[in-house]
């Protein structure tokens, strides 16, 4: 049922929010795979339209192999992508930090993969991807930027979930097949659309994947 939810929010999200293609990778496809510029963008975007930030900064500790973690909003994206993240942390002059060199992990997600610049990235199997979409007939990947004020989910007045069991004996005229389904009703909303936009993004091809 909780996946169902999260499904139902994901395309309207997809389907009302607005929209922006990478332009800042290196793979020649419209859009790209995701660059620093990108990210860039989007933040300036949001920040322009004063969008509210999820997380406030980690500072740096002196440990090793870790490094300080901006303000940041929350971008949803697919777990296809997390080899591409990988990729942006090996190129020195793009500035990915992997969630395990967070200088502390007390305000990490477990579905946290990583930051950057004032991004916190989610990754998700659920994650809404238009197969063959592209220019060049790749995979476009939609990756959600939001502030707290984007959305919301509202609840109904007066319904909670209903668990709706009837054993072989009541479902059918031969007692074979039982009955199990959930019902809920629910509603969500883009509250100040200003706060969030799909950032559409393509692999890195150089990763042969």
């Amino acid at each position: 049922m909780r996946q169902a939810e999260d499904l139902i929010l994901r395309d309207y999200v997809v389907s009302a929010a607005s929209q922006i293609n990478a332009g800042g990778g290196s793979n020649g496809d419209n859009p790209t795979n995701l660059g620093l510029t990108d990210f860039s963008l989007v933040a300036t975007t949001l920040d322009t339209n004063n969008a509210y930030k999820f997380m406030s900064g980690i500072e740096g500790m002196d440990k090793f192999g870790t490094g300080p973690v901006r303000s940041a909003y929350f971008m949803l994206s697919s777990t296809e992508l997390q080899s591409d993240f990988d990729a942006l942390g090996s190129n020195g002059s793009i500035s990915f930090l992997s969630q395990w060199q967070y200088p502390t992990n007390a305000s990490a997600l477990p579905s946290e993969y990583g930051s950057v610049a004032n991004t916190r990235i989610l990754t998700s199997s659920e994650a809404p991807v238009a197969r063959g979409a592209s220019d060049l007939g790749s995979d476009v990947y939609y990756n959600t930027v939001l502030g707290k004020q984007a959305i919301t989910h509202i609840n109904q007045d007066g319904f909670s979930m209903n668990l709706i069991y009837r054993d072989p004996y009541y479902s059918g005229m031969l007692a074979q097949n039982a009955t199990l389904a959930v019902k809920f009703a629910q509603a969500q909303a883009i509250t100040q659309d200003t706060a969030i936009r799909n950032l559409l993004s393509t692999r890195n091809s150089s990763l042969g994947v």
